[in-house]
Parts: C-alpha cells; sequence; structure tokens
C-alpha cells in the first residue's frame, strides 16, 4: 500500500488521446509492481490511466508494455 494519500505532481503522464483503458486496457496498471496507476472515467464517459500516487520508482514497465506509447515516465535528471 502507498504511504502517499493525495494525488501530487506525478512522473508518469499519459496521453489521454492515445490511451485506450475505455477500450479495456489495463497493462499499465497490471504491469506496476508499485499499484500506483490507476483507471479513471473522464467527464466524455470515456477511460485512462492515471497516476494516483507519486511513488514511482522509474522502473518503466508501464512505458514499455503500452501497447498504443500512451505512457511516459519522465525520468528525474540524475537517472537518466
Amino acid at each position: 500500500m502507498p504511504l502517499a494519500q493525495t494525488s501530487t505532481s506525478v512522473p508518469v503522464i499519459v496521453d489521454d488521446a492515445l490511451c485506450i483503458a475505455d477500450k479495456g486496457c489495463t497493462v499499465c496498471v497490471d504491469v506496476c509492481p508499485l499499484d500506483v496507476l490507476r483507471i479513471a472515467k473522464m467527464a466524455d464517459d470515456s477511460k485512462t490511466a492515471y497516476m494516483k500516487y507519486d511513488e514511482c520508482w522509474y522502473c518503466m514497465p508501464c512505458e514499455t508494455d503500452c501497447p498504443t506509447g500512451a505512457v511516459t515516465v519522465n525520468l528525474p535528471f540524475l537517472l537518466r
């Protein structure tokens, strides 16, 4: 269970235009070892992934396994 309990500025960005969560895709949520990604219902009844807790380890399976390339992990400068 994550230690943070509120949403913050996060290192994982999901492009809503590319995300296919509304078609049933949950790959990024399934591969996250920290269970910090979620699927959210948008105002127009579509669904998209987002990072609920800012506890990313920058392990990047969410970005690597995303079938549409919708997920981007912004690595901190010192990890590049």
